[in-house]
């Protein structure tokens, strides 16, 4: 498994794995296959897809660390900026989709709706992270400011889980709700038991 972590098309091969549900919503939507409301399937696929794909972005370290294989570490960036994608995504289908790309009637949605917001702000957080990724955001910050800021990705989580939360309650259907939080919830308290113990 080791030496497969280590080959070169690993990398592209996990790629296509993570964005091959947005190829299919694209080519749901180009063949009008995603049922009575497209708009719809689109805006609330990708948003459960990014909150995924961030899921999956936790789990990379504490993987690397209890398995003891450091070749997990050359993913983390990469699923990261999936992550991102599909954050994009869902919100360019929603301006555009749900809102006619109408800059003014989105800001008065934001206002009017809190779980937007929280959507909006989970956005700006994972922007921020993704604009940081690169070798050169890193020499620039310097190793240990950039370390600090991207510790906000355990907020922009928290956050992804509180809007997933509010969409799904209008439905009283928190199935899913419940399993991501609880993948949320192991991953952030790894997190914090690791820092309690090199404190100890």
């Amino acid at each position: 498994m080791r030496a497969w972590l280590r080959r070169p098309w690993a990398k592209p091969l996990i790629a296509a794995v993570l964005l091959w549900p947005l190829a299919y919503l694209l080519w749901g939507a180009a063949q009008d296959t995603l049922g009575p409301n497209p708009a719809e399937a689109l805006i609330r696929s990708s948003g459960e897809m990014a909150l995924r794909t961030l899921c999956i972005t936790l789990a990379v370290t504490p993987l690397r660390i209890l398995s003891g294989w450091p070749e997990w570490a050359r993913f983390r960036r990469m699923v990261g900026l999936i992550a991102f994608t599909y954050a994009l995504f869902h919100l360019l289908c929603y301006g555009w989709l749900d809102m006619g790309l109408d800059l003014t009637d989105m800001a008065l949605d934001i206002a009017k709706r809190p779980f937007i917001l929280v959507g909006m702000l989970t956005f700006v957080l994972l922007l921020a992270l993704a604009a940081t990724s690169f070798h050169a955001a890193i020499k620039r910050l310097g190793a240990r400011r950039w370390q600090v800021l991207h510790r906000v990705v355990y907020g922009a989580a928290l956050l992804a889980l509180l809007h997933f939360y509010w969409m799904r309650s209008g439905k009283n259907n928190f199935g899913d709700v419940a399993v991501y939080g609880g993948i949320v919830a192991a991953l952030l308290g790894w997190r914090l038991w690791r820092r309690w113990q090199d404190r100890v």
